[in-house]
């Protein structure tokens, strides 16, 4: 049985007195530290070397698998989608139980795949904690479960080198206090209080970065009109204050252009843009960290329904976009109610791994084009007859770059040569080869003008993109 809202509010009241806060607790919120571009350059480095990584969508929700009343296409919007009342849908914490859970076999996944790192949410918008918190009973403590899968995480991603990270909900369904109360949630009572609110809301996240350092603090669903710019600027300053080293997201504040996940002014709070679902036509310029969020299937919360994954080709060759505009690509799945990530999930990113494995050089650690946008973008926006997405490409090459070397990422094989108009700037190519070929075997280039030909072998090295590298003097 749940304990009543009330309890919440009272343990929120009484973490007041430890907690920096905005106007109920404190006049003035805490400034962050300055912080140098080159301090910033070192707290960003991992994050601009990793490229890409896996989000996990893993909570209640996953439990009634995305159906309910004879439809089938919920999933971590389970709550708020079918309006039931907060009361009935606490009875998923009692079916919870999430057996087959076992982190390192999920890390040993992204691990596989050539993840660097891995943004597990906390709690998403139902506001139910997947660790055991001690601020509420509702959290994975009042499951049959039991045990603290955030902490098995963590500790596994720091036993295989990779980066752990959290997604914590700033709207919250469940709790009385968020200021936007639905009217389904039948367990409040008393009138909402934003200070109150978010009080715990700092509580919770106290634990997180205390508990289980994570590397990025990622937030989502500020756009509720309770959560103000003034909150974001003081909870930002907060979370530096805790840990210095934290990354923080962009929609910790009140700026993001809706998908398109970038600050609207330079008015902004976090560290990076975030859009979603979507790669930007031509990035966003030096200086400018960013990642798009995105799902394998049409749901980021597990549903046993949808099986439309993306291909392979498809998920590669976002990667491989999202790299060469300078961003990273933050790819999503969404484990069942037993602990388990759906194997149509798995396949593709084992793939791309795979290619990874050969290519990783060409997309880890790397810089944005030289050339700006080479030949559009690609869509798989259309489908077959098993409604599976139908990989279109309108561009035929991708570049990327590391000091002295250019990455010349070839979706469409050319054939017999590849011509690339340098623009001028590209320094003088003192050696050709494919990345593919452990003997760095030569490739014959020719200049005319600002025109390069490279002489390519008989047949393309991979079937979806073989990587053509190019070595100047580094500057």
């Amino acid at each position: 049985m749940m304990k009543k809202p009330l309890i919440l509010s009272l343990v929120a009241a009484l973490t007041c007195a430890l907690l920096p806060f905005t106007p109920a607790c404190a006049a003035e919120a805490p400034a962050v530290a300055n912080e140098t571009k080159e301090h910033k350059d070192a707290r960003m480095a991992w994050f601009r070397e990793a490229r890409f990584g896996m989000f996990i969508h893993w909570g209640l929700y996953a439990v009634p698998a995305g159906e309910w009343n004879g439809k089938t296409n919920y999933g971590e919007w389970f709550l708020e989608e079918t309006k039931m009342p907060v009361s009935q849908y606490e009875q998923y914490a009692k079916q919870f139980n999430p057996v087959k859970f076992d982190a390192k076999q999920w890390v040993a996944i992204a691990k596989n795949a050539g993840m660097k790192y891995i943004v597990i949410t906390s709690k998403h918008h139902d506001g139910f904690g997947m660790y055991p918190s001690d601020l509420t009973d509702w959290c994975i403590k009042s499951t049959p479960f039991k045990r603290d899968p955030l902490q098995e995480l963590a500790d596994a991603c720091r036993e295989a080198g990779i980066r752990f990270c959290v997604y914590h909900s700033i709207m919250d369904w469940h709790h009385p206090d968020w200021g936007k109360r639905r009217a389904w949630n039948d367990r409040a009572t008393g009138e909402p209080d934003m200070d109150r609110y978010t009080v715990y809301l700092k509580g919770q996240l106290k634990e997180l970065v205390t508990r289980y350092q994570p590397g990025i603090l990622w937030f989502d669903g500020e756009w509720e009109s309770p959560w103000t710019d003034e909150r974001g600027v003081d909870l930002y300053a907060y979370l530096r204050e805790l840990d210095p080293k934290l990354i923080i997201n962009n929609r910790v504040g009140k700026k993001r252009a809706g998908m398109a996940g970038m600050d609207s002014d330079k008015g902004g709070v976090g560290d990076y843009g975030t859009p979603e679902q979507t790669i930007p036509a031509n990035g966003f310029g030096p200086g400018v960290d960013w990642e798009s969020c995105m799902t394998l299937n049409g749901h980021w919360g597990y549903n046993k329904k949808d099986l439309n994954f993306k291909s392979t080709e498809t998920l590669l060759c976002n990667l491989i976009d999202i790299a060469s505009k300078g961003g990273n690509y933050l790819l999503n799945v969404g484990p069942d109610a037993e602990g388990v990530i759906p194997a149509g999930e798995v396949k593709p990113i084992a793939e791309i791994g795979k290619w990874l494995q050969v290519n990783g050089e060409a997309i880890y650690g790397t810089s944005a084009t030289l050339f700006g946008e080479e030949a559009g973008t690609f869509s798989d926006t259309e489908k077959d007859k098993k409604g599976q997405p139908v990989f279109k490409p309108t561009w035929d090459w991708r570049c990327t770059v590391k000091p002295g070397k250019t990455y010349i990422h070839i979706l469409k094989w050319p054939g017999a040569s590849f011509t690339l108009d340098t623009k001028g700037k590209l320094g003088a190519v003192t050696k050709a080869y494919m990345l593919a070929d452990s003997n760095k075997t030569p490739l014959k280039v020719t200049m005319d003008g600002s025109k390069l030909t490279v002489t390519l072998p008989d047949k393309a090295p991979d079937p979806i993109a073989s990587v053509l590298v190019l070595e100047t003097p580094a500057k």
